[in-house]
Formats: C-alpha cells, sequence, structure tokens
C-alpha cells in the first residue's frame, strides 16, 4: 500500500522545467531513495509534508491531498532536514519531553535515547555534543510520535560510522513496522547503501536506478527475525588486509612471448573540457557508472571516461580491481574497510581525501571474502 504519492507532479521556475511530470509511490514497509540536487530534495519533502505549495501535479498521503495540510500531517510524518536547528541549553530528554508534549503523544525518552545511542548523554547539554550526535538526536525527534511517514533529507551526510551504522538500525526497525521512508540526498553511494530501490530525479525527469537481480536482493532489505521475534540486525566494520597481488602470469608482461613484440597501453584516458588526460591505473580509487557514463575519482575528484564500466573491468582486473557493485568497480588496493550495516547491506571505506564509501552487492561480498582471503 502506497503511503505517499506524486502524481504527475512537475515543479518550474521561470519558465525553466526544474523536474518534468513525473509519479511515484512510496510504500509502507519499504525505503524508497531519491538521488538528486539539494534544492530539489527539499522541494519534495516540503511538498510532501503540505508545507510547499504543489501548482502542477498532486500530493497525496494515506490517500488524501497533502499541500496545505503541513499542520493537520504533523503528528503522522517525521520530518529530518540537513540544517535543522536543536535547542543547545537543554539536554536530549528535555528536548524529547518538549516534543512529545507539542505532539501529544510519543514514546518514553530513554528507550528512544538507548536506541540512538545517546542514552550515556541523556543529561548531558545538547551543546557539548558532537555533530554526529546532534544528528542521532535529531533522528530521534523525528520518530518521538510515532509516524508513519518519515521524509529524510541527506540523512548520511557528514555522519561518522557508527552514526551511520545506528540511522541503518533505527530505519530497518521502523519499516519492519510498517513505516515508510522517503529519502533525498545528492550521493549516489549513500542511497544505494541505505535502498534497493533508488530513482534519480533531473530535468530528464524521474528514472529508478537499475539494479542486477543479485543486488536487488542485496540492498538494505530487513533482516530475518531472530529468535525471539526481534529483526536480527548486525553492523560490523571489517579490517581489509592488502589485496593478493596479481600472479605473474597474469600480468600483462608476461603474457607477451619473446618472440612477438607488442606495445600494451595501460593508461585510462579521461576528457576535461578539450585536453585528454591519461591516468595510470593505481592513481584510481574508484570508477562509478552514472548514466552510462564512466566517471574516474582521483585523488577526490571526478573525470568522465568514454568506456564503459565493462570494458574497463577487463582493463583494470590485473591491477588489483574490483566489480564490488553493478555500478561501481573498486581499487582493492585503496579499500580501508568493509562494512556491514545489515545481513544484506554492505559499503567499502576508501583511503582518498574524501575517505569516499561504495556499495558492496550481497553477491559480491562472498567473493570479495574469498578473494582477500578472510
Amino acid at each position: 500500500m502506497a503511503v505517499l504519492e506524486f502524481r504527475q507532479v512537475e515543479k518550474s521556475a521561470g519558465n525553466a522545467i526544474v523536474f518534468p511530470r513525473f509519479d511515484l509511490a512510496v510504500a509502507a514497509g519499504k525505503i524508497t531513495a531519491v538521488q538528486c540536487d539539494h534544492e530539489t530534495g527539499r522541494q519534495l519533502i516540503g511538498m510532501a509534508a503540505g508545507a510547499e505549495p504543489v501548482l502542477h501535479g498532486e500530493v497525496r498521503f494515506s490517500g488524501e491531498p497533502a499541500a496545505g495540510r503541513a499542520r493537520d500531517l504533523a503528528g503522522r510524518i517525521g520530518v529530518f532536514l540537513l540544517d535543522d536547528s536543536l535547542y543547545e541549553r537543554l539536554t536530549p530528554t528535555e528536548y524529547l519531553l518538549l516534543f512529545r508534549s507539542l505532539y501529544g503523544q510519543g514514546v518514553s525518552p530513554d528507550g528512544l535515547l538507548a536506541k540512538v545511542g545517546l542514552a550515556d548523554k541523556a543529561r548531558t547539554r545538547i551543546r557539548k555534543l558532537t555533530h554526529s550526535e546532534k544528528r542521532r538526536l535529531q533522528l530521534a525527534r523525528t520518530i518521538v510520535h510515532g509516524p508513519a511517514l518519515l521524509l529524510l533529507e541527506e540523512p548520511e551526510q557528514n555522519l561518522d560510522i557508527e552514526s551511520r551504522i545506528i540511522l541503518q538500525r533505527v530505519l530497518e526497525e521502523f519499516t519492519a513496522a510498517g513505516g515508510a521512508v522517503l529519502l533525498t540526498t545528492s550521493n549516489l553511494e549513500n542511497a544505494l547503501a541505505m535502498s534497493p530501490t533508488v530513482y534519480r530525479l533531473n530535468r530528464d525527469g524521474l528514472k529508478p536506478i537499475e539494479l542486477a537481480a543479485e543486488e536487488a536482493t542485496g540492498g538494505a532489505q530487513p533482516a530475518e527475525a531472530g529468535g525471539n521475534g526481534e529483526p536480527a540486525i548486525e553492523a560490523t566494520v571489517e579490517e581489509v588486509p592488502p589485496a593478493p597481488a596479481p600472479d605473474a602470469a597474469d600480468t600483462p608482461d608476461a603474457a607477451a612471448e619473446p618472440s612477438s613484440f607488442q606495445i600494451r597501453f595501460d593508461k585510462v584516458p579521461a576528457k576535461v573540457n578539450d585536453k585528454l588526460i591519461l591516468f595510470d591505473p593505481t592513481e584510481i580509487v574508484f570508477v562509478e557508472s552514472t548514466d552510462g557514463v564512466s566517471m574516474l575519482h582521483v585523488n577526490g575528484e571526478m573525470f568522465p571516461c568514454a568506456i564503459t564500466l565493462g570494458d574497463l573491468e577487463k582493463r583494470l582486473v590485473p591491477f588489483g580491481f574490483f566489480r564490488c557493485h553493478r555500478s561501481y568497480l573498486v581499487n582493492l588496493q585503496r579499500v580501508r574497510e568493509v562494512i556491514t550495516w545489515t545481513r544484506n547491506s554492505y559499503s567499502l571505506i576508501l583511503e582518498d581525501p574524501n575517505k569516499s564509501s561504495v556499495p558492496l552487492s550481497k553477491g559480491k561480498y562472498a567473493e570479495l571474502k574469498a578473494f582477500l582471503g578472510i
């Protein structure tokens, strides 16, 4: 059942179309992720919460129009914005009690603070919390009144690993209980790590990010129930040993016979404006396929490459690259950690200036462990 529906919704600014008409249903018990620019994401959340006017099309919550009903819907929707401010003179307990009283309903602050890993900070002034701890408190406030729908804006941005794990756990429990989640993010890696249902929204419209069948079951799905009936959720961080060097027989030089001299070109070309840049494979941290274009990530920057991801895989595997996901090719020499968010959701943390993370599909996880000997 769809908790939230966008029907033929369109947004324009003056004579320019921000995004053309699209339809989207956000179902109960699922996380739906939309990858878009920050401003578009903010507008989608505003429309869904009834705070942003819908000039073209209609947004419906539980079958009823949402436009202009922000006050009525506040008790049934939880909104998590990137720039939400907190009452920093209060303690986390006081803060949650305040919002519970405003909604006239809600759960115990103590249990909620334990759920988001802030039980030991219950009586600490909010101003003394770290950025990630404040975001976790913000998450607790978002669900304190027991909403049916969560609207999340860039939920993983600038979070530490512990907070990302907690966020994943909370959302797993929320959807397992029948709640619906719509999240917006400009980061495709974050979207893929949090949900198997991902869309991209831009001037070309709303398009699903296609996943292979093996990956469609490897996203952030609810874990199997444990013996006590509760979701059995695990989150671990594994140190990754250095990737084994390719055997001499597998290297390009060894494959060439002495009797037939052949030049092999191993540089990877990328075009920037009118310049052609050639990268050594060892310089590349990972490759991401976006709208059919291979993007090389080198030293914190991105460069478009005309070679398909499949052809790059054939060229780069001898240099220690691994196809970790349908849309990603990663240099294993740059992998620092493997994060297990849930039993079916994994990410690779990379050694680069941005401390990038890329999704690891369920089927590739076992293959990677076997390859690394762990």
